[in-house]
């Protein structure tokens, strides 16, 4: 039954869900000033940023079993304990290693507490109310991820770059506030713990995570290929544990489920063809359109903005027609946005970048909330916090390996479209084209740039359809509706 005090539940956890987003984003524009500030190198730079992904991604699917079994509220708070403490650490960093361990701490406080928002929110809503909840829930995590680096930029401005991680700690402490006033207790029924399940689950994610995020840096180095046979077998090894054990922390039976791994795989392809796409138009805009970091921040409000109005549409659109109906439309309209995002040539400024974004947020909002909560629908309660958590691991990886892939495709493409006898400085990055001081040779790289967005563009449009095409044939349309 829904919660008496569920739409306050929800405020709480979309401001919890707030934290965590500006977290991962407020970053990435304090890049610069660390470099000149602190002295940190292009490796610290990596390293800095990957911490909190490797512990973060490595961790998610340990902490949303212990959830379940310690209590979804407690393990909110105490990850946002951990994260505004590890953010509070980072402000008095003054060697990069320093700095790279408190990032690691903020990815543990992180994963323990991202799993909780979205098990708690199944929790407290019925399913006539659910879908309209999640709705809100993305839409705050949209927000997030252009209030971060929007948020940076100004801070940035007026103080020293630890202000990026200072502003985490009155965030944190609302949301924790909040969550000891408002937000219920919740948990699984009891069961033994799981250390060999847990152990392999971390080596396994967590070098899976690894070798992902060096790929486009290493290549298909001895390190890298490493990365990948330790994390196949200990992921197989878990899988394994889990389907003989009898208290496993993943329920391995969720995944028999068309809903569930139908609308799984259909989120992956999302957030696959997606992520490569906002690493190919930041280095649009800062780099062949001249916009300052804090301008190329607020260039992807149009973005946010259709996400939030289009995750409306969709919960009022929900009344009438299926989850899968409505993630076969959004996967189309998205690759119809990649479609105009390709068409960018060196005449065209912001104004058909826009039309992109403002169509890419359109299809993101009707197809997102529908996969969630076909994904989510399909977690009995008891194990809500492990089903959120494989949600979120989902997300993640398959942001991971979109930038790893499209990613790789893009730096391809550019140096194969660059003509014969540019520096060899130029064809290793645009950024380093730029740099050479020459006119000629920034423009060909800017060409040459554009040309490799168009094709991952293209390709991210294809692997979008074919997120269509498979939530076509193998998501039911039958599920029973949501009505909000």
């Amino acid at each position: 039954m829904a919660h008496p005090r569920r739409w306050y539940v929800l405020g709480v956890l979309c401001a919890a869900l707030l934290v965590l987003s500006v977290d991962n984003m407020i970053l990435t524009l304090a890049i610069p000033a660390l470099m000149r500030e602190l002295g940190a190198s292009p490796a610290d730079v990596q390293w800095i940023l990957d911490a909190y992904i490797l512990t973060f991604a490595g961790l998610l699917i340990t902490a949303g079993s212990l959830s379940d079994r310690y209590g979804r509220r407690r393990l909110l708070i105490v990850g946002l304990v951990v994260l505004g403490g590890a953010s509070l650490l980072a402000t008095f960093a003054d060697q990069s290693w320093q700095l790279i361990a408190c990032r690691a701490l903020m990815g543990v406080g992180a994963a323990l507490a991202m799993p909780s928002t979205m098990s708690i929110l199944i929790v407290v809503f019925d399913e006539s109310e659910r879908r309209k909840a999640m709705s809100i829930w993305g839409m705050v995590s949209m927000v997030g991820i252009v209030v971060g680096p929007t948020l940076g930029g100004l801070l940035l401005q007026h103080f020293w770059w630890g202000s990026v991680f200072l502003v985490n700690v009155p965030l944190a402490l609302l949301a924790i506030l909040g969550t000891c006033a408002v937000v219920p207790e919740s948990r699984g029924p009891a069961r033994r713990a799981d250390p060999a399940g847990v152990l392999l689950s971390v080596a396994g994610m967590a070098a899976l995570v690894w070798a992902i995020i060096s790929l486009p840096h290493e290549g298909w180095s001895a390190p890298v290929v490493t990365g990948l046979v330790v994390a196949v077998l200990a992921l197989t090894a878990f899988v394994l544990w889990q389907a003989r054990t009898r208290n496993p922390m993943l329920p391995l039976a969720m995944f028999r489920q068309r809903a569930f791994s139908g609308a799984a795989a259909s989120v992956v392809l999302l957030v696959f063809a997606t992520a490569a796409m906002q690493l190919a138009l930041t280095q649009f805009l800062q780099l062949v359109l001249g916009y300052g970091a804090m301008v190329a921040a607020l260039a992807f409000v149009p973005l946010a903005v259709s996400v939030a109005v289009f995750n409306l549409v969709g919960a009022t659109l929900a009344r009438r027609v299926s989850n899968k109906t409505m993630i076969v439309a959004g996967m189309l309209v998205i690759a119809a946005s990649q479609g105009v995002l390709a068409l960018i040539g060196p005449g065209d400024g912001y104004p058909l970048l826009a039309v992109g974004l403002v169509v890419m947020g359109a299809g993101t909002g009707l197809a997102a909330p529908s996969g969630y909560a076909m994904l989510m629908g399909a977690i009995p309660p008891e194990h809500a916090g492990v089903g959120s958590a494989v949600n979120d691991t989902i997300q993640q990886g398959g942001m991971a390996l979109g930038v790893a892939a499209l990613g790789s495709l893009l730096s391809a493409a550019y140096t194969a479209a660059l003509p014969a006898g540019v520096p060899d400085v130029a064809r290793a990055s645009l950024t380093g084209a730029l740099g050479t001081g020459s006119p000629e040779v920034a423009r060909v790289a800017r060409d040459a740039f554009l040309s490799s967005m168009s094709l991952v563009n293209t390709a991210a449009a294809l692997l979008s359809v074919a997120g269509a095409v498979l939530a076509f044939f193998v998501l039911s349309s039958s599920e029973r509706k949501v009505h909000a």
